[in-house]
Formats: C-alpha cells, sequence, structure tokens
C-alpha cells in the first residue's frame, strides 16, 4: 500500500543525505496520502463523492511540485494526527492549526493560510453581543479542533458541547440546543450565508495560521513540503486558488 517512509530511506542510503536536492528524494514515491475531515468548507468538503476545497487543491499543487499523485483519505478529525504519526498517511492538510500539544506528536510545515475562530449566534439572541457574553452559555464545538480547545482555556462557566462535524453543531444552534457555536472563520461565514437566523460575533474568538502536519520522522518529506508551498506561493498559484474559494466578506 504504503511505501514513503522505505522509499526515503532506501533514497537517503542510495544517494548519501548531502548528494540531492530533499524534493527528488520525495517524488521517488509515487502516491502522497493526504488526510483531512472532508466536512469543513471551503477548505475540504464532499461535492458529490468527490472532496474538493482549497486544502484539496493546494495539496494537489504539492503534490504535482513533487512529481507524486494525491490520494485524499477522509476521516474524523480526532483521528488526523494519531493517522499521521502512526503512518496511515503521509501528512495532513485539514485547517488544522499549530498547537503546542499537537507539536508533541507531529511536525508542522510553514504556515499556509491565516485564520480566526469566529463566534456564531442565533440572531435573535440579543443578550450576546461579545465573548463576554458566553458566560452561562451552552457553547457547540467540534471535538478536538481549537475551537474546543480554546472554548476551554478562555471561557468560564460555559456548558461545552462537542459534536463530530462544525455542521451538527450548528444544527442543533438553530434548534435552541446550544447558544453559540465557535468555529474557524471561513466555515463560520459559510455556514451563516443565506441564513436569516443566524449571525457572526463581529470580534474574533482567537487568531491563529494553518499549517500542514506531518510525521515527526519524515524530515525529507517536511522540507520537500515547504520547498513546494514556497514555490506555489511564489508562482502566483496560490493567489489563484485563494480566489477561488475566498472572496473579502464583511462579517457583521
Amino acid at each position: 500500500m504504503r511505501k514513503l517512509f522505505a522509499a526515503l530511506a532506501v533514497g537517503l542510503a542510495m544517494v548519501g543525505c548531502g548528494a540531492s536536492d530533499v524534493a527528488d528524494e520525495a517524488t521517488m514515491q509515487e502516491v502522497l496520502i493526504m488526510g483531512t475531515n472532508a466536512a469543513f468548507p471551503p477548505f475540504e468538503y464532499y461535492e458529490g463523492s468527490e472532496i474538493v476545497g482549497f486544502d484539496v487543491d493546494l495539496a494537489q499543487l504539492i503534490a504535482d511540485e513533487l512529481g507524486m499523485e494525491l490520494r485524499v483519505e477522509d476521516m474524523e478529525f480526532k483521528t488526523l494526527i494519531g493517522a499521521v504519526s502512526n503512518g496511515m498517511v503521509d501528512m495532513v492538510v485539514a485547517g488544522m492549526t499549530v498547537l503546542d500539544d499537537r507539536l508533541a506528536f507531529v511536525n508542522f510545515s510553514d504556515g499556509y493560510f491565516e485564520s480566526k475562530q469566529m463566534v456564531i449566534v442565533r440572531a435573535d439572541a440579543v443578550d450576546i453581543e461579545s465573548v463576554d457574553d458566553l458566560e452561562g452559555k451552552r457553547i457547540g464545538v467540534q471535538i478536538n479542533t481549537t475551537g474546543d480547545q480554546f472554548a476551554r482555556a478562555y471561557l468560564d462557566d460555559v456548558d461545552i458541547i462537542q459534536f463530530n462535524k462544525a455542521a451538527l453543531a450548528v444544527a442543533d444552534l438553530k434548534n435552541g440546543t446550544v447558544e453559540a457555536v465557535i468555529v474557524d472563520e471561513q466555515p463560520a461565514i459559510n455556514f451563516v450565508a443565506g441564513q436569516d437566523d443566524l449571525r457572526l460575533l463581529e470580534t474574533p474568538f482567537v487568531e491563529e495560521e494553518y499549517a500542514i502536519a506531518i510525521n515527526k520522522e519524515n524530515i525529507e518529506l517536511l522540507e520537500a513540503v515547504n520547498g513546494a508551498l514556497a514555490s506555489i506561493k511564489a508562482n502566483g498559484q496560490y493567489d489563484e486558488i485563494y480566489s477561488k474559494y475566498f472572496a473579502e466578506t464583511d462579517v457583521e
């Protein structure tokens, strides 16, 4: 099935550590396996039976730079760090924020997207105008996300309710089971778009940066991915896919 780590090790043994370009070593493997959670539009989501989105397009560009075929594996977000740590996937591209507890298990690439945690509330929730107003409220979060972790770290006297998918949290917000949902900015904008009964709080909850998670032992792939990211940003391809998925949006 997967031969990435073995292929890289063989490549290093054959050419010597300083004798070839890192990207060339990484491209010895034909398939680059990306782990993600395809319930996070516009970064990764299903369009029919196909997983699409900004992260998928970015990963495809990285695979193209490395001369590899991209394969995308959909799994629960809470399993992604374990999947890349134990070698089930080569990298995780899933709108994942760099956190110290994650760095204990994986390495992260250079950042590729700046984001914010936003708060979604019902449009008729006149008692919630800022993060300070969340005290005593029932807060919906996607399990093991930064919204989940930051809510626990920074909010006092709240009832945090975990969901496997952010969309489920938003559904329970609409029916009144929870009183607010904390989720990343772009998905939050998508969830609120066209929904007259929902709105975003104006002030972000937390600011953060997304990066690609890679097995701690696979330094060759980490360096190759960083090189590919730099090339994609320099040649304008990053701007092209950014424009495809994101537009200037007023979140008030």
